[in-house]
């Protein structure tokens, strides 16, 4: 079926950003998937393009539009090209959001515009040694000194964490427990007791920097300060739905890339004296697989067009990211298998795709959390 949901200005953003790919990150990738991270100067070049701060107003050197439409064009474009390294995702949809939202204006003015041209990388901290999707499990402490909090804690999995300039941190700034008391702390580059762990060794998106970060006794002015303090929660919850939108819109993307570069492939591969295509159970494969991908793009395109109205619901959110991404995972195993032993050496696409894609189900909200939100809202 025609897709729908977009312009001639979308379809115009797309052949800007695949052209940016090819130009700026393709040429560059496996350099940086060997160094496990990339070049600042990509940030930069992204910025220049347009790509970056794409919900920022104009008068910061953003965008100026809120339609998420073309942030979910990025994505698409981004995964279809295998490069997991430039997270300009992270960065626009889901910490743009709390900058754009709860920044004051002089915090507005300090840091918006090297958001937009790349100067400044942002990240997030939220997950921590002992919580990761349990965000009231949080230990992170920020004490309250006057002027500043005196900030202590660690922090793991962080994606953007060596490169970033700016990290809003998620902190207890109460000594009570459960979901009250978080706070977000914008932790600068420099900062006195703010120190960067090891880049990690994932098994997949190896161009992706993803750190271990630690805070002690970290004084964070006041002014640092996004939102009302004790409030942390609220606004977490609140741009979760992107985040998880975000998260399924490069899922679907990255399934139906999949099934498009496996159903070539058994067009191609022989077996048994014909193609691998005229075998049934191949067929059948790839009819289920398409039908799975057909069905789910019709969803996350209603959930797009519904949260640009502001009308989706965390638990639609939910909805769209764990399915999406179980189904791109599911899609990942069942194509490589289709490839056989070719599908197992890392420079076939596929066997990429694999393992850039496994942790889809888990950041964001794992598949049980997503469950059990939907669940609760349908049982109490």
């Amino acid at each position: 079926m025609q897709r729908e949901i977009y312009t001639e200005e979308h379809e115009a953003f797309r052949e800007s950003v695949v052209e940016f790919l090819a130009r700026e990150v393709l040429p560059h990738n496996e350099r940086w998937e060997q160094a496990g991270i990339v070049d600042r100067s990509a940030w930069l070049a992204a910025g220049k393009q347009g790509l970056l701060g794409l919900a920022v107003p104009q008068e910061y050197g953003g965008g100026g539009t809120a339609d998420f439409r073309y942030p979910a064009v990025l994505a698409e474009e981004f995964v279809r090209a295998g490069v997991s390294g430039l997270a300009l995702g992270l960065h626009n949809d889901i910490i743009g959001p709390y900058l754009t939202s709860l920044a004051d204006e002089e915090q507005k003015r300090r840091w918006l515009p090297g958001f937009c041209s790349g100067e400044t990388v942002t990240a997030i901290a939220m997950t921590e040694p002992g919580a990761g999707s349990d965000l009231q499990g949080i230990r992170t402490s920020a004490v309250d000194h006057g002027d500043h909090y005196v900030l202590n804690g660690a922090k793991t999995f962080i994606s953007n964490g060596i490169l970033a300039d700016l990290v809003v941190v998620v902190a207890r700034t109460t000594p009570e427990g459960g979901a009250h008391g978080l706070s977000l702390l914008v932790v600068e580059r420099g900062m006195e007791g703010f120190e960067r762990g090891r880049n990690l060794d994932k098994i997949g998106q190896k161009a992706q920097d993803t750190a271990e970060l630690f805070f002690d006794d970290v004084r964070v002015p006041k002014e640092n300060l996004l939102g009302e303090e004790n409030q942390g929660f609220v606004y977490l919850m609140r741009n979760l739905a992107q985040e998880r939108l975000t998260i399924a819109v490069s899922a679907i993307a990255g399934a139906e890339h999949l099934v498009q570069l496996t159903t070539a492939y058994v067009k191609d591969r022989t077996a048994f004296g014909r193609p691998l295509a005229k075998l049934q159970h191949v067929r059948f494969e790839i009819a289920e697989l398409a039908t799975e991908c057909a069905v789910t793009r019709t969803f996350i395109d209603r959930c797009i067009t519904e949260h640009n109205r502001g009308a989706l619901t965390p638990v639609d959110a939910s909805m769209a990211k764990w399915w999406a991404t179980e189904l791109q995972k599911r899609t990942a195993d069942r194509c490589l298998q289709l490839h056989g032993g070719y599908g197992y050496m890392a420079e076939y696409p596929v066997a990429k795709a694999f393992t850039d894609g496994r942790i889809q189900t888990i950041y964001g909200g794992t598949t049980e959390i997503m469950k059990e939100i939907i669940g609760r809202s349908l049982l109490g």
